[in-house]
């Protein structure tokens, strides 16, 4: 995998884009804290179009509106993954098929070569399973197309026919091609296939030729790169009232009732509009990560989840060197963030980013 370009220090990439944004939107985000540069921010940098291998092309049509349905299933409108994470990955590729010339049609027949060019997958990107969704029948004036996929053939004979995996939903077809990408079992850099439709019913000289939508090959990919989405669940915490300093100092959690601490969660809303982002990504629209801000107590409550080596500081900040620094307010438990995006090579991908979004705050 590429590595990822130098990211641009959080004033040049958040003071500059969004102050020219801010005179053409009401929109306007909060004012940063001082922290470095977004992890997620990061990440989508590498992606952004003007990107070594940047390459434009169209990205809109059924299957953009496939991808939506599909990410609207997945996550809420803040791109957080819904809990039951019901695609099983943590990333999901769309692939266009490469353009054939020719002339499909003979006839009652439409036959369309397929080409989908796998090279320049990411090496952490693992293959779980590989399907392909067609549309199997669409509505015409004077009867109905009716379509199918077969395995290309060296032969100019048919192929092998490909039967759904499942019942088509909302119009949509799934067959199963993970077989034939996996390697040893042929080339595992390309795969090849035909479309194949039969005009069922009265046919005219006068009837428009119908070009049915291509059929678009699905890659549901463990990434294992670090700071992404793991398929295992979440990681057991362990409870910190066991073991806690805190509890075993004589009077120390009695002598901070009544004591308060504005260390708390605040909001910090970037908008990828504003960005020069949003014809690329195309969910969600904003990016909330939250950051942690404000003073930690004198005393430390079990409630913070403040780790003992907290405690220790705070307790060697009083009595013994004030040059020790007072424990920090930092992000204690994060959740992840789904993103739909277009790719550099016109391909649609969704990826779940993990510790992406701060849900609470510590002191250590």
């Amino acid at each position: 995998m590429a590595l990822l370009h130098p990211f641009t220090s959080l004033l040049l990439l958040l003071a500059v884009p969004l102050s020219r944004a801010a005179s053409r939107s009401p929109l306007s985000p909060s004012t940063p804290p001082a922290v470095p540069a977004l992890p997620l921010l990061q990440a989508l940098q590498a992606r952004a179009p003007g990107s070594r291998g940047w390459r434009a092309g169209p990205a809109g049509g059924q299957p953009l509106r496939y991808m939506l349905s599909l990410y609207r299933h997945a996550a809420d409108r803040e791109g957080r993954p819904r809990r039951s994470r019901s695609l099983g990955t943590n990333t999901i590729r769309l692939v266009r098929t490469s353009p054939h010339g020719g002339q499909p049609w003979a006839g009652r027949w439409y036959v369309q070569p397929l080409t989908y060019r796998l090279e320049g997958q990411p090496e952490a990107e693992h293959l779980l399973r590989a399907t392909v969704v067609y549309l199997p029948s669409l509505p015409l004036a004077r009867g109905r197309l009716l379509c199918a996929l077969e395995l290309s053939d060296t032969s100019n004979g048919p192929g092998p026919l490909l039967s759904p995996v499942t019942r088509p939903r909302r119009g949509w077809a799934e067959v199963d091609v993970t077989p034939y990408l996996v390697p040893g079992n042929g080339s595992a850099e390309s795969l090849a296939l035909r479309h194949v439709c039969v005009r069922a019913g009265r046919a005219s000289g006068h009837d428009a030729p119908v070009v049915p939508s291509h059929p678009f090959l699905l890659l549901y990919l463990n990434d294992t790169q670090t700071g992404l989405a793991s398929l295992a669940a979440e990681p057991h915490r362990h409870r910190r009232d066991t073991g806690m300093l805190a509890n075993d100092l004589p009077g120390y959690l009695q002598e901070q009732e009544g004591e308060k601490s504005d260390c708390s969660l605040r909001p910090f809303t970037v908008s990828f509009a504003q960005l020069g982002w949003d014809h690329w990504i195309i969910a969600p629209h904003r990016y909330n990560p939250h950051y942690c801000k404000g003073a930690c107590p004198r005393l430390l409550r079990h409630d913070y989840h403040a780790p003992n080596h907290a405690v220790v500081q705070s307790f060697v900040h009083q009595l013994v060197d004030a040059n020790v620094p007072w424990p920090s307010c930092v992000p204690y438990r994060y959740s992840p963030i789904s993103v739909l995006m277009i790719e550099r090579d016109g391909s649609i991908l969704y990826k779940e980013y993990e510790n992406m979004i701060a849900e609470s705050c510590t002191c250590r």
